[in-house]
């Protein structure tokens, strides 16, 4: 039996987790269950991406991920389960999947439709997530897939002497995570200085750690996904800095020298 992990919008002052962890207990009484978050923003897909996608590769393969996230909002009326570098996801056909896999799982299947339903998390997606934890695999749980809803991320822009990006979830404490990979740095920059610039701040240096400048000062390192990530020591970024969702980031590499 495999772990299965739990992620939703479903806030925690109501009484949706607990039917759907019913559902899942009444099929497996036995079942180790995860959460992971249910206070994803309400129909949020970027947020409740850019979560699973943070903590997901932590998990053993194998592990199952019942991802309930504006599940009343596919269009297509389809429920999908996904096989992913390793992982298998169930979640509503709203785009929230082909972001998750860039597009491309090793396997996607549609899972059997319940069209009565006002909890498709506890009536289509917990049984086929407790199916795929305990053993069974893809096409007993659903039919070949021909394809699914398809948003596309949004790309960085990238040149010889800068990248820009945007903030793309803005966490707990303020601190505004970006897009911009430790990798793209690497690849433009190739070991030369930079400086990070957003809302009319300019940072010279990236940190190891959150608490490395002064009180108040802000601070930008990479964090262990590998984004960029902009904070404040003992402050909230977001609002002292009016920044969100969304709000543009650059990194501007100096010029090498003219020889």
């Amino acid at each position: 039996m495999g772990f299965l992990t739990f992620l939703s919008d479903f806030g925690t002052t109501d009484h949706y987790v607990a039917s759907v962890k019913a559902k899942i207990l009444t099929l497996k009484p036995e079942q180790v269950i995860v959460d992971i978050s249910h206070d994803v923003e309400p129909f949020n897909i970027a947020h409740g991406l850019h979560v699973i996608n943070s903590v997901f590769q932590d998990f053993p393969e194998g592990t199952v991920h019942l991802l309930a996230v504006d599940t009343h909002g596919s269009k297509s009326g389809r429920y999908q389960a996904a096989l992913y570098k390793g992982h298998y996801f169930v979640c509503a056909d709203n785009g929230l999947l082909s972001l998750l896999t860039e597009g491309d799982p090793r396997q996607l299947v549609d899972l059997p439709p319940m069209h009565d339903t006002s909890s498709p998390a506890r009536d289509i997606l917990a049984p086929a997530a407790v199916a795929l934890a305990n053993g069974s695999n893809m096409a007993e749980i659903g039919e070949l897939a021909d394809g699914m809803v398809q948003l596309i991320n949004r790309q960085l822009r990238l040149n010889d002497h800068s990248i820009i990006g945007h903030v793309v979830h803005v966490d707990h404490y303020g601190n505004l995570i970006t897009d911009i990979t430790r990798d793209s740095v690497d690849a433009i920059g190739h070991g030369r200085h930079f400086t990070i610039h957003f809302n009319r701040e300019v940072i010279d240096r990236v940190s190891t750690r959150y608490n490395q400048p002064g009180e108040g000062d802000c601070v930008a390192l990479f964090n262990r996904q590998g984004y960029l990530t902009i904070g404040i020591n003992k402050g909230h970024a977001s609002e002292l800095l009016g920044m969100f969702f969304d709000s543009p980031v650059e990194v501007h590499f100096v010029p090498d020298p003219v020889e």
